[in-house]
C-alpha cells in the first residue's frame, strides 16, 4: 500500500481530494491533509507563517511515513507548502518521498509573490480572486459565503506572500511531476524551470482549462497518479 498525501490550494480543505478515492488504484491510500482554520479543524487559529504550517503537515503525516512508501500531492499554494515540506521531512532524517506532484504552481525562484493582495480592501481582494478562475461566480454576491470563506483566502495568501524564499542548496532526491492548465498565468519559464530542482526524473502534463485545472480534469490526473506510481 503506497500513502498519498494531498495538500489544497489557498481557500481549500481536504475535502477538494475526495473524489478522487474512487479513482485511485487500491494499492494507493489516499490522505488528504486538513489545514487549520477550515473544514473538521474550523475552529483552530490560523497559522502564523507558512513555516507552522509546513511543520503543522509534518506532525499528520510523520509516523506514516517511514512504514510506507509514499507520495505528495499539492495545488497552487499546496505545491509550495509541498516543496519545503521535502525539506523538513529530510531535515528530520524520515524516509524520502518516491514521487511529488507539483500542480498549478511555478518553480520557487520564479515563483514568489510580488504582489500583496491579502490587505487589500474586500472588493479588490475578491476581484483578485475571481480573475484567477476556479471560485463560484456566488462569491461575489453571497456575504454568508464571504464571511466564512474571506479570512481564510486572506491568511492563506499572507503566509504565502510574506515567505522570504531561499533556495535550498540540496535538489530534491525524487522523480516529480509537474501539472498546469493551459490557460494559466504562469509562465513556461516559471513551468519548466522544475526540471532543474531534481536530479531524477521530471515529466511535464499540460491541460486544458486555467488556474483550477484540476477541479475538471480528476479521470486524467488520478490516471497518471496510478500510473506513476504503479511502476
Amino acid at each position: 500500500m503506497k500513502f498519498l498525501f494531498c495538500l489544497p490550494y489557498a481557500g481549500g480543505s481536504g475535502a477538494i481530494y475526495y473524489k478522487w478515492n474512487s479513482l485511485l488504484s487500491d494499492t494507493i491510500q489516499l490522505c488528504p491533509i486538513e489545514l487549520k482554520g477550515r473544514g473538521k479543524r474550523i475552529n483552530e487559529v490560523f497559522y502564523e507563517d507558512i513555516n507552522e504550517a509546513v511543520n503543522d503537515i509534518y506532525i499528520q503525516l510523520k509516523d506514516k511515513i517511514d512504514e510506507h512508501e509514499y507520495a505528495i500531492f499539492g495545488h497552487s499554494m499546496g505545491s509550495r507548502l509541498a516543496h519545503k515540506l521535502y525539506y523538513k521531512i529530510d531535515n528530520m532524517n524520515n524516509c524520502k518521498p518516491k514521487h511529488i506532484f507539483f500542480s498549478g504552481y511555478g518553480a520557487p525562484n520564479i515563483s514568489k509573490r510580488k504582489s500583496m493582495i491579502h490587505s487589500l480592501p474586500d472588493p479588490i481582494f475578491i476581484q483578485k480572486i475571481m480573475e484567477m478562475g476556479g471560485t463560484p461566480e456566488e462569491f461575489v454576491t453571497n456575504k454568508d459565503l464571504q464571511k466564512l470563506c474571506l479570512p481564510i483566502l486572506r491568511n492563506d495568501f499572507r503566509i504565502l506572500e510574506k515567505d522570504n524564499y531561499s533556495e535550498e542548496e540540496q535538489k530534491l532526491d525524487c522523480d516529480i511531476s509537474i501539472l498546469s492548465g493551459d490557460q494559466d498565468t504562469l509562465r513556461t519559464e516559471a513551468i519548466g524551470s522544475w526540471e532543474n530542482y531534481t536530479d531524477k526524473k521530471c515529466k511535464m502534463y499540460m491541460f486544458e482549462g486555467n488556474h483550477f485545472f484540476i477541479n475538471h480534469h480528476a479521470d486524467e490526473i488520478t490516471a497518471i497518479i496510478n500510473h506513476t506510481l504503479g511502476e
